[in-house]
Protein backbone atom coordinates (compact mmCIF):
# COMPACT_ATOMS: atom_id res chain seq x y z
CA UNK A 1 0.00 0.00 0.00
CA UNK A 2 1.14 3.44 -0.91
CA UNK A 3 2.09 5.70 1.87
CA UNK A 4 2.34 9.53 1.55
CA UNK A 5 3.67 11.44 5.00
CA UNK A 6 3.47 15.45 5.33
CA UNK A 7 5.92 17.49 7.68
CA UNK A 8 4.68 20.83 9.18
CA UNK A 9 8.23 21.57 10.39
CA UNK A 10 8.86 24.11 13.33
CA UNK A 11 11.79 24.69 15.50
CA UNK A 12 10.67 22.56 18.15
CA UNK A 13 8.46 20.41 16.64
CA UNK A 14 7.03 18.68 13.81
CA UNK A 15 3.61 17.44 12.96
CA UNK A 16 3.30 14.44 10.75
CA UNK A 17 0.40 13.06 8.75
CA UNK A 18 0.26 10.05 7.28
CA UNK A 19 -1.90 9.31 4.12
CA UNK A 20 -2.47 6.72 1.69
CA UNK A 21 -3.06 6.84 -1.71
CA UNK A 22 -7.06 7.59 -1.65
CA UNK A 23 -6.52 10.60 0.61
CA UNK A 24 -7.18 8.66 4.00
CA UNK A 25 -5.20 9.82 6.90
CA UNK A 26 -4.19 6.78 8.50
CA UNK A 27 -1.61 8.34 11.34
CA UNK A 28 -1.04 11.94 12.71
CA UNK A 29 1.33 13.08 15.41
CA UNK A 30 4.24 15.24 16.62
CA UNK A 31 7.48 14.65 17.14
CA UNK A 32 10.38 16.95 18.21
CA UNK A 33 12.00 18.55 15.04
CA UNK A 34 15.50 16.32 14.89
CA UNK A 35 15.94 13.84 12.11
CA UNK A 36 16.43 10.48 13.88
CA UNK A 37 12.92 10.90 15.68
CA UNK A 38 10.93 11.68 12.27
CA UNK A 39 12.65 8.55 10.53
CA UNK A 40 12.08 6.59 13.60
CA UNK A 41 8.43 7.67 13.44
CA UNK A 42 7.81 6.89 9.66
CA UNK A 43 8.75 3.89 9.95
CA UNK A 44 6.95 2.91 12.42
CA UNK A 45 3.65 4.32 10.68
CA UNK A 46 4.04 4.37 6.97
CA UNK A 47 6.78 1.23 6.39
CA UNK A 48 5.19 2.00 2.55
CA UNK A 49 6.26 5.57 2.36
CA UNK A 50 6.57 6.04 -1.18
CA UNK A 51 6.73 10.23 -0.57
CA UNK A 52 7.54 12.77 2.11
CA UNK A 53 7.19 16.37 1.77
CA UNK A 54 8.39 19.53 4.00
CA UNK A 55 8.00 23.27 2.73
CA UNK A 56 11.39 25.21 2.59
CA UNK A 57 12.40 26.56 5.59
CA UNK A 58 15.16 27.18 8.48
CA UNK A 59 15.61 23.74 9.21
CA UNK A 60 14.20 22.50 5.56
CA UNK A 61 17.96 21.96 4.13
CA UNK A 62 19.51 19.49 7.14
CA UNK A 63 16.30 17.52 7.54
CA UNK A 64 15.90 16.88 4.20
CA UNK A 65 19.32 15.59 3.79
CA UNK A 66 19.40 13.80 7.36
CA UNK A 67 16.14 11.95 5.92
CA UNK A 68 17.60 11.12 2.41
CA UNK A 69 20.70 10.04 4.06
CA UNK A 70 18.54 7.85 6.20
CA UNK A 71 17.20 6.24 2.65
CA UNK A 72 13.44 8.02 2.85
CA UNK A 73 12.28 9.65 -0.02
CA UNK A 74 12.03 13.24 1.11
CA UNK A 75 11.11 15.81 -1.01
CA UNK A 76 11.77 19.69 -0.01
CA UNK A 77 9.15 21.98 -2.08
CA UNK A 78 8.73 25.82 -2.67
CA UNK A 79 6.92 27.15 0.28
CA UNK A 80 5.27 30.04 -1.42
CA UNK A 81 4.08 27.87 -3.89
CA UNK A 82 2.56 24.94 -1.17
CA UNK A 83 0.84 27.97 0.62
CA UNK A 84 -1.54 29.00 -2.36
CA UNK A 85 -3.03 25.18 -1.81
CA UNK A 86 -2.64 25.22 1.88
CA UNK A 87 -4.26 28.59 2.86
CA UNK A 88 -7.78 27.50 0.96
CA UNK A 89 -8.07 25.57 4.04
CA UNK A 90 -11.16 27.38 6.85
CA UNK A 91 -8.77 27.22 9.75
CA UNK A 92 -4.89 27.41 9.78
CA UNK A 93 -2.72 25.05 11.83
CA UNK A 94 0.17 22.58 11.92
CA UNK A 95 -2.21 19.93 12.02
CA UNK A 96 -3.70 21.32 8.75
CA UNK A 97 -0.79 22.17 7.36
CA UNK A 98 0.79 18.44 7.70
CA UNK A 99 -2.35 17.18 6.47
CA UNK A 100 -2.22 19.41 3.40
CA UNK A 101 1.46 18.72 2.67
CA UNK A 102 0.22 14.69 2.89
CA UNK A 103 -2.17 15.63 -0.20
CA UNK A 104 0.54 17.26 -1.72
CA UNK A 105 2.54 14.22 -1.80
CA UNK A 106 -0.38 12.10 -2.91
CA UNK A 107 -0.78 14.20 -5.58
CA UNK A 108 1.97 15.78 -6.86
CA UNK A 109 0.52 18.85 -7.22
CA UNK A 110 4.44 20.57 -5.84
CA UNK A 111 7.19 22.53 -7.31
CA UNK A 112 10.40 20.58 -5.85
CA UNK A 113 13.65 22.51 -4.62
CA UNK A 114 17.02 21.09 -5.65
CA UNK A 115 18.80 21.00 -1.77
CA UNK A 116 22.35 22.01 -2.54
CA UNK A 117 25.54 20.02 -2.26
CA UNK A 118 27.39 21.39 1.23
CA UNK A 119 29.97 22.46 -0.62
CA UNK A 120 27.60 24.84 -2.45
CA UNK A 121 26.27 25.81 1.21
CA UNK A 122 29.03 27.07 2.33
CA UNK A 123 30.60 28.79 -0.54
CA UNK A 124 27.37 30.56 -0.25
CA UNK A 125 27.68 31.34 3.68
CA UNK A 126 31.02 32.65 2.63
CA UNK A 127 29.91 34.85 -0.08
CA UNK A 128 26.71 35.80 2.22
CA UNK A 129 29.11 37.09 4.87
CA UNK A 130 31.28 39.35 2.81
CA UNK A 131 28.41 40.85 1.52
CA UNK A 132 27.01 41.76 5.17
CA UNK A 133 30.14 43.47 5.55
CA UNK A 134 30.02 45.32 2.82
CA UNK A 135 26.39 46.23 3.56
CA UNK A 136 27.09 47.50 7.14
CA UNK A 137 30.06 49.25 5.98
CA UNK A 138 28.23 51.13 3.65
CA UNK A 139 25.29 51.71 6.39
CA UNK A 140 27.75 53.20 8.77
CA UNK A 141 29.19 55.78 6.45
CA UNK A 142 25.80 56.42 5.11
CA UNK A 143 24.88 57.08 8.96
CA UNK A 144 28.03 59.20 9.63
CA UNK A 145 27.56 61.49 6.27
CA UNK A 146 23.50 62.11 7.61
CA UNK A 147 24.79 62.91 10.91
CA UNK A 148 27.47 65.53 9.74
CA UNK A 149 25.10 66.89 7.52
CA UNK A 150 22.89 68.33 10.42
CA UNK A 151 25.92 70.27 11.79
CA UNK A 152 26.58 71.40 8.12
CA UNK A 153 29.35 69.06 7.00
CA UNK A 154 29.86 67.88 4.15
CA UNK A 155 32.11 65.22 3.35
CA UNK A 156 32.31 65.28 -0.93
CA UNK A 157 33.95 62.74 -2.65
CA UNK A 158 37.05 60.88 -0.82
CA UNK A 159 39.82 58.58 -1.73
CA UNK A 160 38.92 55.92 0.64
CA UNK A 161 41.84 53.55 -0.15
CA UNK A 162 41.87 49.64 0.52
CA UNK A 163 41.11 49.92 3.98
CA UNK A 164 38.68 52.97 3.79
CA UNK A 165 40.67 54.23 6.25
CA UNK A 166 40.82 57.85 3.90
CA UNK A 167 37.24 58.05 4.73
CA UNK A 168 38.07 58.01 8.83
CA UNK A 169 40.86 60.17 8.59
CA UNK A 170 38.64 62.99 6.94
CA UNK A 171 35.79 62.36 9.63
CA UNK A 172 38.25 62.93 12.46
CA UNK A 173 39.60 65.85 10.45
CA UNK A 174 36.05 67.88 10.35
CA UNK A 175 35.49 66.47 13.80
CA UNK A 176 38.12 68.60 15.98
CA UNK A 177 35.84 71.34 16.13
CA UNK A 178 32.67 69.67 17.21
CA UNK A 179 33.24 68.04 20.58
CA UNK A 180 29.50 67.02 20.85
CA UNK A 181 29.10 64.88 18.42
CA UNK A 182 32.47 63.21 18.60
CA UNK A 183 31.41 60.05 21.16
CA UNK A 184 29.02 58.84 18.72
CA UNK A 185 31.23 59.14 15.22
CA UNK A 186 34.22 57.67 17.60
CA UNK A 187 32.04 54.71 18.16
CA UNK A 188 30.60 54.48 14.56
CA UNK A 189 34.45 55.26 13.33
CA UNK A 190 35.80 51.83 15.49
CA UNK A 191 32.60 49.49 14.25
CA UNK A 192 33.81 50.87 10.81
CA UNK A 193 37.84 49.78 11.45
CA UNK A 194 36.53 46.39 12.58
CA UNK A 195 34.06 46.15 9.39
CA UNK A 196 36.77 46.89 7.07
CA UNK A 197 39.07 44.48 8.47
CA UNK A 198 36.86 41.55 7.92
CA UNK A 199 35.35 42.58 4.97
CA UNK A 200 38.82 42.33 3.25
CA UNK A 201 39.72 38.81 5.52
CA UNK A 202 36.73 37.36 3.80
CA UNK A 203 37.45 38.56 0.46
CA UNK A 204 41.35 37.44 0.39
CA UNK A 205 39.44 33.95 1.22
CA UNK A 206 36.86 33.87 -1.67
CA UNK A 207 39.48 35.14 -4.15
CA UNK A 208 42.34 32.38 -2.70
CA UNK A 209 39.95 29.79 -3.07
CA UNK A 210 38.52 30.86 -6.50
CA UNK A 211 42.26 30.83 -7.78
CA UNK A 212 42.40 26.83 -6.49
CA UNK A 213 39.06 25.96 -7.99
CA UNK A 214 39.36 24.82 -12.03
CA UNK A 215 35.59 25.66 -12.47
CA UNK A 216 35.97 29.20 -11.21
CA UNK A 217 38.53 29.98 -13.44
CA UNK A 218 37.19 28.49 -16.33
CA UNK A 219 34.02 31.26 -15.79
CA UNK A 220 36.52 34.13 -15.43
CA UNK A 221 37.65 33.81 -19.12
CA UNK A 222 34.33 35.83 -20.03
CA UNK A 223 33.82 39.42 -19.90
CA UNK A 224 33.04 41.34 -16.81
CA UNK A 225 33.63 37.95 -14.97
CA UNK A 226 36.13 37.91 -11.86
CA UNK A 227 36.64 35.84 -8.79
CA UNK A 228 33.71 37.08 -6.86
CA UNK A 229 30.51 36.68 -10.09
CA UNK A 230 32.29 32.93 -10.96
CA UNK A 231 32.30 32.45 -7.11
CA UNK A 232 28.53 32.96 -6.66
CA UNK A 233 27.79 31.55 -9.57
CA UNK A 234 29.20 28.19 -9.25
CA UNK A 235 27.90 28.34 -5.18
CA UNK A 236 24.38 28.94 -6.44
CA UNK A 237 24.16 26.91 -9.31
CA UNK A 238 26.04 24.14 -7.92
CA UNK A 239 25.05 21.39 -10.16
CA UNK A 240 25.15 22.42 -13.90
CA UNK A 241 23.51 18.61 -15.03
CA UNK A 242 20.05 20.20 -13.54
CA UNK A 243 18.73 22.20 -16.50
CA UNK A 244 18.23 20.83 -19.61
CA UNK A 245 18.79 24.17 -21.59
CA UNK A 246 21.64 26.94 -20.90
CA UNK A 247 19.00 29.45 -21.44
CA UNK A 248 17.25 28.20 -17.81
CA UNK A 249 19.31 30.23 -15.82
CA UNK A 250 18.32 33.29 -16.19
CA UNK A 251 14.76 32.68 -15.39
CA UNK A 252 16.42 30.27 -12.31
CA UNK A 253 18.40 34.14 -11.06
CA UNK A 254 14.97 36.01 -11.25
CA UNK A 255 16.29 37.82 -14.73
CA UNK A 256 13.04 36.70 -16.78
CA UNK A 257 9.97 38.95 -17.33
CA UNK A 258 6.79 37.83 -15.37
CA UNK A 259 4.13 37.25 -17.97
CA UNK A 260 0.50 37.39 -17.09
CA UNK A 261 -2.08 35.53 -20.06
CA UNK A 262 -5.84 35.38 -19.41
CA UNK A 263 -8.42 35.30 -22.44
CA UNK A 264 -7.71 38.27 -24.53
CA UNK A 265 -4.80 40.00 -21.97
CA UNK A 266 -1.38 38.92 -22.50
CA UNK A 267 1.43 41.04 -21.51
CA UNK A 268 4.77 40.95 -19.88
CA UNK A 269 5.88 42.51 -16.79
CA UNK A 270 8.95 43.41 -14.84
CA UNK A 271 11.75 40.80 -14.09
CA UNK A 272 10.61 37.79 -11.30
CA UNK A 273 13.31 38.82 -9.10
CA UNK A 274 13.10 34.51 -8.48
CA UNK A 275 16.09 32.81 -7.30
CA UNK A 276 19.18 34.72 -5.20
CA UNK A 277 19.44 37.81 -4.84
CA UNK A 278 23.09 38.45 -4.57
CA UNK A 279 23.77 36.39 -7.72
CA UNK A 280 21.19 38.37 -9.49
CA UNK A 281 22.97 41.76 -8.52
CA UNK A 282 26.33 40.17 -9.05
CA UNK A 283 25.38 39.51 -12.41
CA UNK A 284 23.87 43.31 -12.90
CA UNK A 285 27.20 44.49 -12.31
CA UNK A 286 29.24 42.25 -14.56
CA UNK A 287 26.62 43.21 -17.18
CA UNK A 288 27.08 47.33 -16.50
CA UNK A 289 31.62 46.59 -17.15
CA UNK A 290 30.82 44.72 -20.07
CA UNK A 291 28.84 47.50 -21.66
CA UNK A 292 30.80 50.50 -19.84
CA UNK A 293 34.15 49.23 -19.58
CA UNK A 294 34.92 46.68 -21.29
CA UNK A 295 37.52 47.27 -24.10
CA UNK A 296 37.62 44.08 -25.70
CA UNK A 297 34.81 43.71 -28.64
CA UNK A 298 32.55 40.28 -28.06
CA UNK A 299 29.23 40.02 -29.88
CA UNK A 300 27.48 40.40 -25.97
CA UNK A 301 29.24 43.73 -25.91
CA UNK A 302 27.72 44.88 -29.28
CA UNK A 303 24.54 43.26 -29.15
CA UNK A 304 23.79 44.85 -25.84
CA UNK A 305 25.04 48.73 -27.29
CA UNK A 306 22.49 47.63 -29.86
CA UNK A 307 19.78 46.86 -27.15
CA UNK A 308 20.88 50.07 -25.22
CA UNK A 309 20.30 52.23 -28.15
CA UNK A 310 16.66 51.11 -28.54
CA UNK A 311 15.54 49.95 -24.95
CA UNK A 312 17.29 52.51 -22.61
CA UNK A 313 20.40 51.18 -20.54
CA UNK A 314 18.98 49.51 -17.53
CA UNK A 315 16.83 46.90 -19.93
CA UNK A 316 19.78 46.86 -21.85
CA UNK A 317 22.00 45.87 -18.60
CA UNK A 318 19.36 43.22 -17.39
CA UNK A 319 19.19 41.63 -20.64
CA UNK A 320 23.29 41.30 -21.18
CA UNK A 321 22.88 39.69 -17.50
CA UNK A 322 20.26 37.46 -18.60
CA UNK A 323 22.08 36.23 -21.66
CA UNK A 324 25.60 36.04 -19.66
CA UNK A 325 24.21 33.57 -17.13
CA UNK A 326 22.96 31.25 -20.18
CA UNK A 327 26.90 31.72 -21.50
CA UNK A 328 28.27 30.85 -18.19
CA UNK A 329 25.91 27.61 -17.41
CA UNK A 330 27.32 26.53 -21.20
CA UNK A 331 30.93 27.07 -20.17
CA UNK A 332 30.72 24.80 -17.41
CA UNK A 333 28.35 22.53 -18.94
CA UNK A 334 30.97 22.78 -22.00
CA UNK A 335 34.35 22.69 -19.71
CA UNK A 336 34.92 25.48 -22.92
CA UNK A 337 36.50 28.98 -22.51
CA UNK A 338 34.84 31.93 -23.46
CA UNK A 339 35.17 32.53 -27.39
CA UNK A 340 36.77 35.79 -28.31
CA UNK A 341 36.31 37.11 -31.73
CA UNK A 342 38.82 37.79 -34.20
CA UNK A 343 39.04 41.68 -33.11
CA UNK A 344 39.55 40.72 -29.82
CA UNK A 345 42.08 38.69 -30.05
CA UNK A 346 43.39 41.33 -32.13
CA UNK A 347 42.91 44.06 -29.30
CA UNK A 348 44.04 42.14 -26.50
Amino acid sequence: MQQYVGLDVSLEETSICVMDRDGRILQRGVTASEPELIAAYVRRHAPEVTRIVLETGQLSIWLTRALVAQGLPAVCIDARLAHKALSGRRNKSDRHDAEGLAHLARTGWFTKVEIKSKDSDERRTLLGARDRMIRIRKDLEGQIRGVLKIFGIKLGKITPGKDRGGFRRRVQEVIVDEPAIQPALKALLAVHVTTCKEESRLDALVRRKAKNDKVVRLLTTAPGVGAIVASAFVAIIDDPSRFRRSRQAGVYVGLTPRSFQSGEVSYSGKISKWGDAMLRAYLYEAAVTILTRTKSFSPLKSWGLRLAQQKGFTKAAVAVARKLATILLAMWRDNTKFQWTKEASMAV
